[in-house]
């Protein structure tokens, strides 16, 4: 084919074209990235948390949300919902995601009444968009098999240990992920010197017993973070990690109180130190 002027032209009018909407797009996916980052922000100054903010400084949720890479358009499944609740849903709902409120399951009274209260709560769309609830329990975990994107558990492991079913658990999270799917976790955290408590009495467990868990199931461990850690933890206490902020907990009988015992100290100290772990499901997996 002779290559004409006219035929040079219509190329080149092509090109231009195509680089224009190349940088129309490029543009676009910054800008999503920049709203992705802002919307996070209003969610989690939003007044709605008033009561919740003052947890931010230990909890650190936006930079532990951006770690495990909650992004536009996934579905989220939150294990024992509750502080994170409300900051989770409401972002999914203005990114396009669905939460998925993964309740405790039980048949007492006091998780009958919490969970109920939850569904009442969360049930509102125009604040929390269409939010599915489900349950999980020793024997119990409802999501589709591989109808997850991501799976976050926020400081539940040593619950999971003291009733025996971790290794079971773990099993049913990779089960509930589609293959490439991400399992978050945030834990209290055990220094790796110390001797760990396969019932996680005292609420802290180590890094690489939560890694063994998650390798058993079939995860492969990516990245931890630092973000949720806090020095001045030593993970020894005489009431393991609820003698610390929230619960900050004291005997009401004298005589249980150890001696020297200054609850303020504790106080000072905030919230425990917190292993924040990722893992993904393979992508071969057939599962």
């Amino acid at each position: 084919m002779k290559i004409t002027p006219l035929i040079i032209s219509i190329l080149s009018i092509n090109l231009l074209v195509f680089s224009a909407c190349s940088g129309i797009k490029d543009q676009e996916n910054k800008n999503l990235k920049l709203d992705t980052a802002t919307i996070l922000d209003e969610v989690i100054s939003h007044p709605r948390r008033e009561m919740d903010m003052p947890r931010d400084e230990f909890r650190n949720p936006k930079e532990t949300l951006e770690f495990f890479g909650v992004t536009p358009g996934m579905k989220v499944g939150e294990i024992w919902p509750g502080w994170y609740a409300q900051i989770l849903a409401p972002y999914l709902k203005k990114i396009n995601g669905t939460y998925v409120a993964i309740l405790r399951d039980g048949q007492s009274e006091r998780i009958q009444l919490r969970n109920n209260a939850f569904i009442k709560k969360y049930g509102n769309k125009k604040d929390y968009g269409a939010v599915e609830f489900s349950k999980f329990g020793p024997k119990t975990i409802t999501p589709a098999p591989g109808n997850l994107d991501m799976l976050l558990s926020f400081r539940n492991v040593h619950n999971w240990m003291s009733q025996s079913y971790a290794s079971e658990a773990f099993n049913q999270f990779y089960d509930s992920l589609k293959p490439g799917g991400i399992l978050g976790i945030v834990e209290h955290r055990l220094p790796e010197a110390e001797t760990q408590d396969p019932y996680a009495g005292s609420g802290y467990v180590q890094e690489s017993y939560i890694k063994d868990l998650a390798k058993q199931a079939g995860f492969e461990f990516i990245a931890d973070s630092e973000v949720n850690s806090n020095p001045l933890d030593n993970a020894n206490h005489p009431f393991g990690v609820w003698t610390l902020k929230p619960r900050s907990y004291v005997p009401n009988e004298v005589n249980k109180i150890p001696e020297g015992f200054e609850a303020q100290a504790y106080k000072r100290i905030g919230e425990s130190d917190r292993a924040t772990l990722k893992f993904i499901k393979p992508t071969n997996s057939k599962k």
